[in-house]
């Protein structure tokens, strides 16, 4: 069975979608849709801007997305997943992809929950950091025993979570971790503290705009990242869509899930190879590509 997943915040670089944009006309159309539905030519900074430029999440965020579903959409009758999933951000492509969502629904929701997001991540300093090589207890019991804000964001891969808070609770976190014994415990470029309970005014904002999106019966399942588990429900989608925000990623459980359920094959669909050398780390015998136009 084919899986496809989609990578979430992180992926972007300077040039994302160019090619696609000047190959098919489809996609050519997509774009230039897409600048009008945000409001400003998006394109013009994925094709010729700087890393900073895509740093910046109002446009992080849609731009990754509209490189996933664009490539996609252009792949046409060929595009036949049995399963998807998305990384974070990458879940919205993935309902995008499996029909739950319109291409414009879609893009709506990602543009409002960044500019949301954006906003949570001013109230308070905060921000992420990346923990490696120490089991996931040992993380999960220095983040509950410290009395910041500190939660584990994303289950990558075995040895390998984000920890998500305050800027003060990340650093005095890393500090512990690194006197348990982590190989590695760095704070990441990040603006917010993504996944965890400081995302509750972006959380509200978004349920809102959730709740009033048509979420249609899916193609094919998705496994979302709030319970790593399989789901055609759009109900229970949505309130999983809602909940993402401020609940950990368990990426590592939800490819785990995908493979007991048959998977054999992950694709990777959107800019960068992360999500193939997560998946090669949780299970080395599975084979994994790039979505290719």
């Amino acid at each position: 069975m084919k899986a496809y997943v989609f990578p979430g915040q992180g992926s972007q670089y300077p040039g994302m979608g160019k090619e696609l944009y000047n190959r098919s006309l489809l996609a050519k159309e997509l774009f230039e849709s897409a600048n009008e539905i945000l409001g400003f030519r998006i394109t013009d900074l994925m094709f010729g801007g700087t890393e900073e430029d895509l740093r910046q999440t109002r446009v992080t965020q849609p731009a990754i997305f509209l490189h996933s579903t664009i490539l996609v959409t252009v792949l046409g009758s060929s595009f036949k997943p049995d399963m998807v999933a998305g990384h974070s951000l990458g879940e919205f492509s993935a309902l995008v992809a499996n029909k739950t969502l319109s291409f414009s629904d879609g893009l709506i929701l990602v543009s409002k929950r960044a500019h949301a997001m954006q906003k949570a991540c001013d109230i308070i300093p905060s921000s992420m950091a990346a923990i490696i090589g120490i089991d996931d207890s040992i993380v999960e019991e220095i983040c509950f025993s410290t009395k910041e804000i500190v939660v584990p964001a994303n289950y990558n891969s075995p040895g390998q979570i984000v920890i998500s808070g305050s800027s003060e609770g990340i650093s005095k976190a890393i500090e512990l971790l690194k006197e348990k014994g982590a190989k590695r415990a760095l704070k990441l470029a990040v603006g917010g503290a993504f996944h965890s309970p400081l995302m509750e005014p972006a959380r509200l904002e978004l349920e809102q705009a959730i709740n009033n999106t048509t979420f249609n019966k899916p193609e094919c399942p998705i496994y979302q990242n709030v319970t790593a588990k399989s789901n055609s429900d759009p109900d229970i989608i949505k309130a999983n869509l809602v909940s993402q925000l401020t609940s950990p990623v368990k990426w590592t459980q939800t490819v785990t899930n995908m493979i007991a359920d048959g998977a054999s094959l992950f694709v990777e669909a959107g800019p960068g190879c992360v999500l193939q050398g997560l998946i090669r780390k949780i299970n080395p015998a599975i084979l994994t590509e790039a979505a290719t136009y």
